[in-house]
């Protein structure tokens, strides 16, 4: 990767110098380079000088091309490197993409589409129930075999989820909680440990555990996500646990 920069430039500028003396050289048949030095004998000046071929009769033929025509010659140049350029960097990220993909690589994702057998667990929190009981109506229309089981609030979500995930009887669990901010610092040390205990769930027991549990500062935003206008995220979340079930299931038994 470290040399890729200067081969890409060098490609180019390369293309660029093969189509200038292409294009010159379909127009004069000699091209002269000469230096003026100074007195010291120091390089001052490079320049070049198109001679046009002489007739068969050796007489002179047409001026060299005006400055007009060389600078349609540039401008064209100039277009055909860019489109080289873009050329060369398209084959590069081919190669690149073609060099990471082999035989010995994998790519393995869970499906939406292959729930067959696949069988559920909700945790429900009570507390807040106006809004879990939409979260879990949304869940419910996901899936075709689960278990539902309530617990007082979020806090408790993480020992059941766990329990639910070593029994071996499911293939997720997903867990519903709204957690509500209030006027003390209660709203935090629930939160942070409905998030820790569903992680943690997950872990011990191997099941994916999925945190479904909403994080809200008012009831306007927990409604709105149970169903209102920022959709149902019950519903995506069982899509989570869809998935998650579904990659463990066919790829990572």
């Amino acid at each position: 990767m470290e040399g890729l920069i200067p081969a890409v430039y060098r490609a180019v500028k390369k293309n660029l110098t093969r189509r200038r003396y292409e294009r010159i050289s379909s127009t004069t048949t000699r091209e002269s380079y000469h230096n003026e030095m100074n007195v010291d004998g120091h390089h001052r000046r490079r320049c070049f000088a198109a001679v046009p071929p002489p007739n068969s009769d050796n007489t002179p033929s047409s001026p060299p091309p005006s400055a007009v025509f060389r600078l349609s010659i540039l401008f064209s140049d100039v277009k055909s490197s860019v489109l080289g350029f873009a050329s060369t960097l398209a084959v590069v990220e081919k190669e690149l993409r073609s060099s990471f993909v082999t035989d010995a690589v994998r790519h393995v994702t869970g499906s939406l589409m292959r729930g067959e057998g696949l069988r559920f667990a909700i945790v429900v929190a009570r507390f807040n129930e106006v809004v879990t009981k939409l979260l879990l109506e949304g869940a419910i229309e996901t899936f075709k075999k689960y278990s539902v089981v309530w617990v007082p609030g979020s806090f408790e979500i993480g020992v059941v989820a766990q329990r639910l995930g070593k029994s071996g009887n499911f293939n997720a669990v997903l867990c519903i909680g709204a957690v509500i901010r209030g006027d003390t610092t209660h709203y935090d040390a629930v939160a942070n440990s409905a998030a820790s205990g569903v992680l943690s769930a997950g872990i011990n027991s191997g099941v994916p555990c999925i945190f479904g549990v909403l994080t809200c500062e008012d009831m306007d935003q927990a409604l709105n996500r149970s169903g209102g206008k920022a959709g149902n995220k019950g519903a995506e979340t069982a899509l989570t646990a869809l998935e998650m079930a579904s990659l463990f299931e066919h790829h990572l038994k």
